[in-house]
C-alpha cells in the first residue's frame, strides 16, 4: 500500500500542512478500524483533518457538536411513526457516516457520551430493539480542548479505553503557518481535495491490514509490554487487555502501510507510545499524559524485544 498511502497522505497534507507524523497516525488508525481522541487547543485543524481524510477516501463525514442538551437519539437516530405505512420507520442519525467528528465530546452528559460506546466497539446501533449496521470504514474522531473545562464531563475510563490512539496536532511551525495563510487567501484547500481511493477499495486495504502475519514471539512481546504497565509501583491502573488487541491491530496497519505482510517488534514499539499512555492512571492525581508517556518509555526500555533469527 506504499504508493496509495503516500497519495492519501499527500492529499491530506494539502489541507493540514507540516504534520506528516500526525497524518500517518490517523491513516494507521483508520486502517486498523480504530478511533482517535484529539486533545488540543482550538484552531489547529482538528475538524479539517477529519474532513480531509473523508474526502481522500471518498467517504461520508458528519460533525456532531456535543452540548449539555444533546440526547443519545441525536447521535444514533430515532424511530418515527409513519401514518401512511402504519409502522415506525428508523431515521438514521449522523453516526451513520464513514468518519464521525464528535466535537468537544466532554461537553455532553455521560449518558450521551455512552451512546457512542456501542457504535465504536460493535460498529452498530440498536434502536427499539432493532440493530442497524454502520457503514465501513467507520471511525470516530472525538475532540476535546484541554482548556476552558468549565461545564464539561470528564470521559470515563471505559470510554477513553475505546479510543485506539490519543493524538495532539499541535501548532504548526512558522513556515507551515505562513504557507497556510498564503494558501487560504481566496479559498480553502479542502475544496480542491479530490478522492484518492474509493471507500470500497479502501475497505479492501483494511482487510489486507488485518491479514498481516504476526509471529507468536511478537504477540508475546506485545502482551509483555501491556502487562508491564500494570506492574509498575507508580501505576494505579495499567493498560487493559483491549489495549493489547488494539496495539497489535495498529501495528499490523503500520506494517501494511510499509508494504509488508508481516509484523515486526519495531511496529509494536512505535505504536505503543500512541496506544498506551491515555489508558494508564498513576497514583499521583496531578499526573499528566506526559507522565504516562514516560511510564511507557520505561516499559519499552526494560522489556526485551524478540530478535530476528
Amino acid at each position: 500500500m506504499t504508493e496509495l498511502a503516500e497519495a492519501i497522505e499527500g492529499a491530506v497534507g494539502t489541507v493540514i500542512d507540516g504534520k506528516p507524523d500526525e497524518i500517518r497516525t490517523v491513516l494507521t488508525v483508520l486502517l486498523a478500524e480504530g478511533h482517535i481522541l484529539l486533545e488540543d487547543v482550538p484552531g489547529v485543524g482538528k475538524t479539517q483533518l477529519a474532513r480531509a481524510f473523508a474526502a481522500a477516501i471518498g467517504g461520508s463525514v458528519h460533525r456532531i457538536q456535543f452540548t449539555p442538551d444533546l440526547l443519545p437519539s441525536d447521535i444514533t437516530g430515532v424511530s418515527i411513526y409513519d401514518q401512511r405505512q402504519g409502522r415506525f420507520e428508523f431515521t438514521p442519525g449522523p453516526v451513520f457516516s464513514n468518519i464521525v467528528i464528535a466535537d468537544e465530546i466532554n461537553r455532553a452528559s455521560p449518558k450521551t457520551q455512552s451512546a457512542l460506546l456501542e457504535c465504536m466497539e460493535e460498529g452498530q446501533v440498536t434502536v427499539d430493539g432493532v440493530t442497524h449496521q454502520l457503514p465501513r470504514p467507520f471511525m470516530v474522531i472525538a475532540t476535546q480542548n484541554p482548556i476552558d473545562m468549565d461545564g464539561t464531563y470528564a470521559l470515563p475510563e471505559a470510554q477513553r479505553d475505546r479510543f485506539m490512539v490519543r493524538l495532539q496536532i499541535g501548532y504548526p511551525d512558522a513556515a507551515a503557518e505562513l504557507r497556510m495563510v498564503q494558501a487560504r487567501k481566496t479559498h480553502t484547500p479542502l475544496t480542491d481535495l479530490h478522492t484518492v481511493v474509493s471507500s470500497d477499495a479502501f475497505q479492501q486495504e483494511i482487510d489486507a491490514a488485518h491479514a498481516v502475519r504476526a509471529h507468536e514471539l511478537v504477540e508475546q512481546y506485545a502482551v509483555r509490554l501491556v502487562r508491564a504497565t500494570r506492574e509498575r509501583p507508580d501505576v494505579r491502573i495499567g493498560a487493559s487487555p483491549r489495549a493489547t488487541l488494539q496495539l497489535l491491530r495498529a501495528a499490523k496497519a503500520r506494517a501494511h502501510l510499509e508494504g509488508r505482510d508481516w509484523l515486526s517488534p519495531d511496529d509494536v514499539k512505535l505504536l505503543a507510545r500512541r496506544v498506551l499512555p491515555h489508558r494508564i492512571l498513576l497514583h499521583d492525581q496531578a499526573a499528566t499524559i506526559d507522565d504516562a508517556l514516560q511510564v511507557v518509555d520505561r516499559v519499552l526500555d526494560t522489556t526485551p524485544a524478540p530478535r530476528a533469527r
